[in-house]
């Protein structure tokens, strides 16, 4: 008889660190002689921020527009993704038109603007509208938007049609029957998943701005570039306290109003929601005021709809047509930013638990891991990557490394809030008998969310898949670095070859992705 072994529950998380052992193995040769010293005046100046009014100012305006601009961005793709979205529905069309297909046409056509990174789309926009506000609002709605019609349009399928068949043959028209049946079980989703969205159209505004689309990461990055560390982290703090306080706000609406949190999205979407609840009035007061609230800021900003008509002209392609493109090396380009995913995402995975478990007995560590995981998740990767090329030599491992810290501050988040939903008994009970504080939070704690948050991880190495980008394009490596190099050589052909093999290898990874979360899930 055979017998498969099986690691336990509360180790699952934990795999994944494994990776951290061929990294510390590299690492020494990877390192070079100078920016030590740079370093350790960067970390320094944390606790040595400028407090230079002039600066200040200067900072608070960046962040004033780097805000304007998440906020819009946000709100466009919210309304876009959720009439997308519900027109992606195959219950929708099977409801109003007996037929399925349009919907399966409309996900495939959403598919190549979900699987482009925001980024990506800012420097095309640039290029083809000139510098204007209306560009970073646009490159944050249109990946934005099309990410959030494939979750409300799974959600929407995925909801029990008992009660809308019920309705429709009792006599209801098709609008008001799917309204009534679908409405109520399908907002709390959206809505918790929306305020998710605004947190990422933050980070979002802020990496734009690093390459050079205004706001506070053009401040940060120019401060970088001239080693004013002391200014860096005054930007840096300001940008800690927004974003902490967005997080706190959103968590305590999402708390109020009783929504679901992300890592239970999936099981939310069967039915399991709340419902609109005793707070309706209060959403609907909230999203009234998104509407006036929006076109203020895009007045402040000198957001103007009539630019998206003056195009510029694309230059020519180059002579000897598509030569240039057949030459380029696409098997090491497409090994490198497949490496530099897959060792991002085990490092981003397994470092939060891994951390979790070992400042668990001591309150002082718990605390700095968390504010670790705020810097991480807040610091945009292309300057994390800026930063390690002060000590390490270019290549996959200094990307993987700030891909895999950004996205682990993330994933950290995540798993603390998860862990504050899980019920004490277990952990108490293990405390009790004379289990120490790792041991409860290793059966007490990390067990029960293990497969959630591998689930949840999933996902997160699917999008740090498309991030690879963002890294490529500061010098790392990969076909983000191939992309940089095409752009700035005015290399249509190539440009536009590289963006096909990005969408196809994001499209790719997010069937796998898809595929890991049902096993995770399903508790295969």
């Amino acid at each position: 008889m055979r017998v498969a072994l099986r690691p336990a529950a509360p180790l699952l998380p934990l795999l994944p660190a494994l990776v951290l052992l061929p990294i510390l193995l590299l690492l020494p040769g990877r390192v070079h002689g100078g920016g030590w010293e740079l370093i350790g005046t960067f970390l320094l100046a944390a606790i040595q921020p400028s407090l230079d009014p002039l600066v200040l100012g200067s900072l608070a305006r960046g962040l004033a527009v780097t805000l304007g601009m998440a906020l819009l961005g946000w709100a466009l793709s919210l309304v876009a993704g959720l009439l997308l979205g519900l027109a992606s529905s195959r219950t929708l069309w099977r409801t109003v038109c007996g037929v399925a297909w349009p919907a399966q046409w409309i996900r495939r056509l959403l598919a190549l603007p979900r699987a482009i990174h925001e980024l990506l789309w800012g420097l095309l926009l640039l290029q083809l509208l000139g510098l204007q506000p209306v560009v970073a609002v646009l490159a944050i709605a249109i990946p934005f938007g099309a990410l959030v019609a494939r979750v409300v349009g799974d959600w929407a399928d995925a909801l029990p049609t008992g009660s809308l068949e019920a309705l429709r043959a009792g006599g209801a028209p098709a609008a008001p029957a799917l309204l009534t049946a679908l409405g109520p079980p399908l907002l709390p989703g959206v809505i918790s998943y929306g305020g998710y969205r605004l947190e990422c159209a933050l980070r979002s505004a802020t990496l734009l701005g690093v390459f050079g689309l205004g706001g506070l990461g053009t401040e940060l990055k120019l401060t970088l570039q001239s080693l004013e560390f002391g200014e860096l982290w005054s930007g840096l703090w300001l940008l800690l306290a927004v974003m902490l306080s967005l997080e706190a706000l959103l968590g305590w609406l999402r708390r109020r109003w009783l929504m679901p949190r992300r890592l239970q999205l999936r099981t939310a979407s069967r039915g399991r929601g709340q419902g609109v609840g005793q707070r309706g009035r209060e959403m609907l007061a909230l999203l009234l005021a998104l509407l006036p609230l929006s076109l203020a800021v895009g007045w402040a900003l000198g957001v103007d709809p009539a630019g998206l008509l003056r195009w510029q002209p694309l230059p020519p392609l180059p002579p000897g047509g598509w030569q240039a493109v057949r030459s380029l090396p696409w098997p090491a380009l497409v090994a490198s930013t497949l490496l530099l995913t897959a060792v991002a995402a085990l490092l981003a995975v397994g470092l939060a638990p891994l951390q979790l478990l070992l400042a668990a007995p001591w309150p002082a560590a718990r605390a700095a891991v968390r504010l670790s995981w705020a810097l991480a998740r807040l610091w945009p990767p292309p300057l994390t990557v800026l930063l390690l090329l002060f000590v390490l030599k270019p290549g996959v491992l200094p990307a993987a490394l700030a891909l895999g810290l950004h996205n682990g501050g993330i994933l950290g988040r995540l798993l603390r809030e998860s862990l504050q939903d899980t019920p004490a008994a277990t952990s108490e009970a293990l405390t009790s008998a004379g289990s120490g504080p790792r041991l409860a939070l290793l059966y007490g704690g990390l067990a029960p969310v293990a497969r959630p948050y591998l689930a949840y991880g999933a996902y997160r190495a699917d999008v740090m898949l498309r991030e690879t980008v963002v890294v490529g394009l500061a010098g790392a490596t990969g076909l983000g670095s191939q992309l940089l190099e095409s752009l700035s050589s005015f290399a249509w052909d190539q440009l536009a070859a590289l963006l096909l093999v990005y969408a196809a290898l994001t499209l790719a990874g997010e069937e796998i992705s898809d595929r890991l979360r049902r096993r995770w899930l399903g508790g295969a």
